[in-house]
């Protein structure tokens, strides 16, 4: 099954429920290393999406309606978002797939509202999904 390549610049879209969490989404950029291009611009190859990091991230997580903060990124990509043909350097490029496993790392915990003081939540982090957005609309892999 073929889909279009993922390039530099193309964005990691983060939905916004993680398990009980509800953050507000940030969009992470991807920074292709392959040693291809499309457009002019790098293809994205296999590892690339470990370093889509979207820092200061606000979430609520029911019953904990104060907000805090974390870090999105992209935890595991989709069966259908890796090349098993198409590669560059010798590494599977990215495809845009349908969707891949994100993670929520908590920074500074969200807290419930208690006298005499807040509670904070105590989940360290939580798991959602999120999808590719590209502007490569040409060039497919497979």
């Amino acid at each position: 099954m073929s889909d279009f390549i993922l390039t530099t610049g193309d964005m990691a879209v983060f939905l916004p429920t993680f398990g009980n969490a509800v953050v507000v989404p940030v969009p992470g950029t991807l920074s292709g290393t392959g040693r291809a291009s499309v457009g002019k611009k790098p293809v994205c190859v296999d590892g690339d999406e470990k370093m889509v990091m979207v820092p200061g991230v606000m979430y609520v997580a029911p019953p904990f309606v104060i907000p805090g903060v974390g870090i999105l990124s992209i935890d595991a990509l989709g069966g259908d978002q890796k090349a098993r043909k198409t590669n560059a350097g010798g590494k599977p490029v990215l495809l845009k797939g349908s969707t891949f496993t994100a993670k929520f790392q908590v920074t500074v915990p969200a807290m419930q509202p208690a006298v005499p003081a807040p509670v904070p939540d105590a989940t360290p982090q939580y798991s959602g999904n999120g999808q590719f957005v590209t502007m490569n609309l040409q060039v497919k892999g497979s």
